[in-house]
């Protein structure tokens, strides 16, 4: 099972902090091809625990969430991470709830985002059918909001106070009040499987990936009819460029990236990336788009504008996720069984 998604950051991160971030943890030299950006992007790891799925930045405390689950149900071992972005050590791991006293099997949490208006943070459940709230300051488990079947991915429209997550299994789409955690709409879209998730906070439009039917879904604020836009084969992941006209997708079954012009709803380049194209998200510094390539255990950046791809970076097995904050990719890898640790890899990525 895989996760993944995208956010667009508000708030600048301050750059001094981010310098300090690379010059305190270990810098290995950049695998791939050659950077197009004059010096190499620096790469820093570390292991963290067994299962991680996805990872969302705040700006507002300076910390990386990260969510790790373990096995299948009944699932016992499950973790939501505050892990300093500077050392990448780990802050605080919470436990999510107990659900059942007699396995000990608990809230698993899969899918991750951060709500920095409101200091809080939404995980998946997707075990449990659910979506979870629970304090960033202090760790606490806020809420657990039901009825979102298979939840696979969620994401915060912090100007619109409004939080979307994805069911798969029955391909619905559903918003929450940020502040009051309130379910506030529904839209179920008939034998579509939405996966990743990207808001326009400007417009509070939804882009989800349609996996089932190589599309995008966009609801616009206020409607509860969808709109439906092509994607590349096997969209799973969505993000946007700054401006909010272009979406990007990564095609699990191609191994692509696909550039979608969302006026003229059409593809207008579709970018070779590698195998198992998993997650993706915009550097909106350069512009440029990261891509997650699991079964090539690699991330991509391109070039949207020219459709060129620019670096590889290797990473651990199976990476699973890459959240893009202020120029800085983090990306999770998800190893499988056997592994005790899997790995946070950190790129500060060149100009």
């Amino acid at each position: 099972m895989s996760f993944t998604g995208t956010r667009t950051h508000r708030r600048a991160v301050v750059a001094s902090s981010i310098a300090a971030a690379i010059a305190a943890g270990s810098t290995l030299a950049l695998a791939g091809t050659a950077s197009a950006h004059g010096d190499a992007s620096t790469v820093t790891t570390a292991k963290l625990t067994k299962g991680l799925y996805q990872t969302a930045y705040s700006e507002r405390n300076n910390v990386l969430w990260a969510t790790a689950a373990v096995g299948r149900p009944p699932v016992t071992e499950s973790h939501l991470l505050k892990v300093d972005p500077k050392t990448l050590r780990i802050k605080s791991d919470i436990t999510p709830p107990v659900t059942d006293t007699a396995t000990g099997a608990v809230e698993a949490v899969y899918g991750v985002a951060v709500d920095d208006e409101h200091n809080t943070v939404w995980t998946t459940n997707t075990r449990n059918n659910t979506v979870s709230v629970y304090s960033q300051r202090t760790g606490a488990h806020l809420a657990t909001l039901p009825n979102v079947n298979h939840a696979r991915e969620i994401v915060v429209d912090e100007k619109h106070n409004t939080v979307w997550a994805s069911g798969f299994s029955d391909g619905t789409l559903v918003a929450f009040d940020s502040k009051t955690f309130k379910e506030t709409e529904r839209v179920t879209v008939e034998g579509s499987g939405p996966t990743g998730l990207t808001v326009n906070e400007k417009t509070g439009t939804l882009y989800a990936a349609d996996l089932n039917n190589d599309r995008l879904i966009e609801i616009e604020r206020g409607s509860t009819t969808p709109a439906f836009i092509p994607a590349g084969d096997g969209p799973i992941s969505v993000s946007l460029a700054k401006n909010g006209k272009t979406a990007y997708t990564a095609d699990q079954t191609s191994g692509t990236l696909s550039v979608i012009n969302l006026k003229s709803g059409t593809i207008t380049k579709s970018v070779a990336t590698g195998a198992g194209a998993l997650s993706l998200a915009t550097d909106e510094r350069s512009g440029d788009v990261l891509v997650v390539n699991r079964t090539d255990a690699n991330v991509t950046r391109v070039d949207v504008k020219t459709g060129t791809i620019e670096e590889t970076v290797a990473t651990g097995a199976n990476p699973n996720h890459v959240e893009v904050a202020d120029g800085t990719a983090y990306v999770v890898d998800k190893s499988g069984a056997g592994t005790a640790e899997d790995t946070l890899t950190k790129i500060r990525l060149a100009r």
